[in-house]
């Protein structure tokens, strides 16, 4: 099972591709920033870097925290955006 990346956060095990080929959001809340694809923004990086900064601002605080990794670093988790 393919796994896939959060456009907004950088986290790398999403269930589902956040837009499809067609454009078409797929609704999952990443469980890491909380950004939820086809509500919270457009398919568009000024939307995903508003909300990145953002979420930065605000503490980069996991939104799901009970499957929040023991050794998460966001400033590392955010370098997998550089490498898509």
């Amino acid at each position: 099972m393919s796994k896939y990346l959060c456009p907004v956060c950088g986290f790398n095990k999403l269930n589902e591709e956040p837009f499809s080929k067609k454009n078409e959001p797929s609704y999952e809340i990443c469980p890491c920033c909380g950004f939820e694809f086809g509500f919270n923004g457009e398919n568009n990086k000024r939307s995903f870097n508003d909300y990145r900064q953002r979420w930065i601002a605000d503490g980069a605080i996991w939104f799901s925290a009970e499957v929040k990794p023991k050794d998460w670093n966001y400033k590392k988790q955010l370098e997998n955006l550089d490498k898509h």
